[in-house]
């Protein structure tokens, strides 16, 4: 059975942060999730990279292990403070970072805009250009209200089969149930209209112009399969990044670090392990 359990603790301005690090050795690597997931993407990926790194993992506010209040500010703007925040707490003046999905955004919105240095930095498959969001992300965020007074048996099997659509090679059981637990109950339901309703492109939008200015060695991994995000904008990014390097990772989805582990935890090792 896939076991996920954050046991440390951060509290700040938006809320109690749960965390943890894995592996006691090696140059500091820091995993962002995205959503609608949690720190328990990188459940695999986390393990090979502790082999050789200092391996920090960390649920967002509102996500995951987490707290969830109601009026939490979730945004993005939101997260890319909280995580900036993050690193001066653990001590961390330039780790390595890999950011999944939003937290490719979370990523990057810390170090354009809030001065979070970083040795080098992967995205995958990231949100990060304008437009974005599935069809299924917009349709509940034009009718939140009305995806609200779902029964819990149907917001249940509604964000199940939401989660199951990130991957091309289809999730195990105890996989989608580890990434579906968060959502359940009145507040992880709460939580989850919370989180899309704050989903804005204009906190994209305001960093998209600066990609130019990165200046530290960047990878981007993209499923060549993602259903989400078309591998096209990986190239599209990767050109709008000076010396970013571009992966196509076959036969994976939105959720590569479920569809094809081995390949991008090889993929990170060689890219945070290159100098």
């Amino acid at each position: 059975m896939r076991e996920w359990r954050l046991t440390r603790v951060h509290r700040g301005e938006f809320g109690e942060v749960r965390w943890d690090r894995l592996g006691d050795e090696g140059d500091p690597v820091v995993l962002l999730h995205g959503t609608p997931f949690s720190s328990a993407v990188w459940w695999a990926v986390a393990r090979a990279l502790a082999t050789r790194f200092r391996v920090h993992v960390w649920d967002m506010p509102g996500f995951g292990s987490s707290g969830k209040h109601a009026g939490q500010d979730v945004s993005l703007a939101a997260q890319g403070r909280v995580f900036a925040e993050l690193l001066r707490a653990w001590g961390l003046r330039r780790p390595a970072v890999v950011a999944h999905d939003v937290g490719g955004a979370v990523a990057l919105r810390a170090h354009l805009l809030h001065g979070a240095g970083y040795e080098r930095l992967a995205l995958v498959d990231p949100v990060a250009l304008a437009p974005w969001g599935s069809p299924f992300f917009r349709l509940v965020g034009e009718h939140a209200a009305v995806f609200e007074q779902l029964p819990p048996a149907l917001h249940g099997a509604l964000v199940r089969e939401y989660i199951a659509s990130a991957s091309h090679r289809g999730l195990r059981g105890d996989v989608l149930d580890a990434l579906a637990a968060p959502w359940s109950g009145e507040a992880g339901a709460a939580a989850f209209h919370r989180q899309i309703a704050q989903a804005d492109q204009r906190h994209t939008d305001e960093i998209q112009p600066r990609y130019g200015e990165l200046d530290l060695p960047v990878l981007v991994c993209w499923g060549a399969e993602d259903a989400w995000i078309p591998a096209r904008r990986g190239r599209e990014l990767a050109a709008l990044v000076p010396g970013a390097r571009l992966r196509l990772i076959p036969g994976a989805g939105h959720l590569v670090q479920e569809d094809a582990p081995a390949e991008l935890s090889a993929a990170l090792l060689d890219f945070l392990g290159s100098r």
